[in-house]
């Protein structure tokens, strides 16, 4: 689903940007966005909480469903 995958982009950006701040004390995202009050760091911020909040439905789908009832799935 493309929703997920765009969860998991935004997640991936927000866990190297939290690994900057605790090994580098870098906030890249700030830094981009214009301070970590500017606004489009507090946008990044807020879609990748809501990207987090997003793939926690990801822990409680079944994940067989997915490959077997793909479209693309054909029982030859």
């Amino acid at each position: 689903m493309i929703m997920d995958r765009i969860a998991l982009v935004l997640l991936i950006i927000g866990g190297l940007n939290w690994g900057s701040v605790g090994i580098f004390q870098f906030d890249l995202v700030g830094f981009i966005g214009g301070g970590q009050s500017g606004v489009v760091a507090r946008i990044i911020y807020i879609l990748v909480a809501l990207s987090a909040i997003w793939c926690i439905s990801l822990l409680f789908r079944d994940s067989r469903r997915s490959v077997m009832d793909s479209p693309t799935h054909s029982a030859a």
